[in-house]
């Protein structure tokens, strides 16, 4: 049967320059909290296993909506789609700038992760528009913006905080993004819904997700209170389990499931979401405990940084992480994914192992953050190329989705295993967690990365070229 959908309507560069925009100002408000996160935990009086929830929620948000936003904008329009994503985090953004506690600012990041799905539904409306050739030059322009944002996220969170106050910090950028929606909304033509796949959202299992997700933020970030509280301990772990085996029952006999568990039957799928898994836990528990190292003072054995500091401190690492993914893919090419994650397996354990043993100057620290954020890239680059070439077409977007799910696990839990680490080691009416904490934390990760080296040789070599 002969389509009936009207002609793409040609775009221009003024409305690419919206979606760029965009770009820029959803990366700029999601990167606002690392480089605060100290200070953040002072103003508002977190413990840091508060702290590191902080830290996750917007990513666990953003792991539950992208592959529903995906599947809408395919459906509907992806111009439609993501003028109401970017509303929701609009809402999200002025939420936060004005909460006066953790639960609302927890509403308020929750809110913002719906932006994890706001790039997928760029490249969408690109598609629709233009040529395949100037496309992919548009996606790897949005792309780059968006990591661009990122950065001057991070550098400028610190000076707004300290020079105006933390409300600030969230809502400069949520201006951006609200000026650069409506942009979109007048520049950018409406692209022609697609044909439907047949299959429904699964709100099921989106719902047993989300709540198993909570649950397990909820006892890592309540571990050290816990201890004290078994009967609190085990309602928790029970419906941890309650939703992990519901969940898991109902995408085992979904229509149109979430995420497709029978793909993790495929030896290079669950050895894809293990190392997955082991890198980000090995990548997060830095990324937590290295912003909290800087801020301690220096009578301590720490370097009295500030917010501002912090976020310049952190820029090598964000540099290196926007390389690590066209050197891996250079990388894949020429060595095959396997030899590209081993490299990074290694270079990641090895730094963490180091940032144990000394980490009393300022640059051990820096140069520590930034050849992790660069392992990690390379890992992720060589994993996700491995993964898409591994498997049938049709099925990259469901492969595609357990590693997302996986990735925040991932972080979620180092994230969470930094924040408990250094709350029980702060001893009763202090402040100023045990150095042992630090190095507890920095040992097991890097023990959990190279765990991963078990896996990687036993992976395919990958194509070279």
């Amino acid at each position: 049967m002969t389509s009936t959908l009207a002609p793409p309507v040609p775009v221009g560069k003024a409305a690419v320059g919206a979606l760029g925009m965009l770009a820029v100002a959803t990366g700029a408000l999601e990167s606002v909290v690392a480089p605060t996160l100290p200070l953040l935990q002072r103003e508002l009086h977190l413990s840091p296993a508060e702290g590191a929830l902080l830290s996750v929620a917007l990513l666990i948000t953003g792991a539950l909506t992208t592959p529903i936003a995906g599947k809408f904008g395919d459906r509907y329009g992806g111009k439609r789609v993501l003028i109401r994503l970017m509303a929701v985090v609009s809402v999200g953004g002025l939420v936060s700038a004005v909460a006066p506690n953790l639960p609302v600012l927890l509403l308020g990041q929750v809110l913002q992760g719906a932006m994890v799905g706001a790039l997928p539904l760029s490249f969408i409306v690109v598609r629709a528009h233009l040529p395949a050739g100037e496309s992919k030059v548009a996606i790897g322009t949005v792309s780059g913006l968006f990591v661009g944002g990122g950065m001057a996220g991070t550098l400028a969170a610190g000076p707004v905080a300290e020079e105006l106050s933390r409300h600030w910090m969230f809502a400069l950028p949520t201006f951006a993004v609200i000026g650069s929606t409506l942009l979109v909304h007048r520049l950018m033509p409406s692209d022609e819904p697609g044909r439907s796949d047949g299959g429904g959202i699964d709100w099921p299992g989106l719902l047993l997700l989300s709540g198993a997700l909570g649950t397990l933020m909820a006892i890592l970030a309540k571990a050290p209170e816990l201890r004290s509280r078994p009967l609190l301990l085990t309602a928790l772990l029970v419906a941890l389990a309650a939703f992990t085996i519901g969940w898991t029952a109902v995408e085992r006999r979904a229509s149109a499931p979430m995420i497709d568990l029978r793909m993790l039957a495929r030896p290079e799928i669950w050895k894809a979401c293990a190392l997955t898994f082991v890198i980000c836990v090995g990548t997060s528990v830095p990324v937590f405990l290295v912003p909290q190292l800087l801020a301690l003072p220096e009578e301590a054995y720490g370097f009295g940084a500030g917010a501002t500091a912090i976020g310049f401190l952190l820029l090598p690492g964000a540099v290196a992480a926007s390389l690590a993914g066209p050197l891996g893919g250079l990388g894949t090419r020429r060595f095959g994914s396997r030899a590209v994650v081993t490299a990074g397996a290694v270079m990641m354990a090895v730094s963490l192992f180091a940032l144990a043993a000394v980490h009393g100057e300022l640059w051990h620290v820096v140069v520590g953050k930034a050849l992790i954020a660069l392992a990690n890239g390379l890992c992720v680059t060589a994993m996700m190329t491995s993964t898409a070439t591994s498997v049938e077409q049709r099925d990259t977007g469901i492969a595609s989705s357990l590693i997302l799910v996986t990735r925040v696990v991932g972080f979620a839990v180092g994230a969470q295993l930094g924040g408990a680490l250094l709350t029980a080691g702060t001893p009763e009416g202090g402040q100023i967690p045990a150095e042992s904490s630090f190095v507890t934390g920095f040992v097991i990760a890097g023990a959990v990365t190279a765990l991963s080296l078990l896996v990687t040789r036993t992976m395919s070599k990958g194509a070279k070229e």
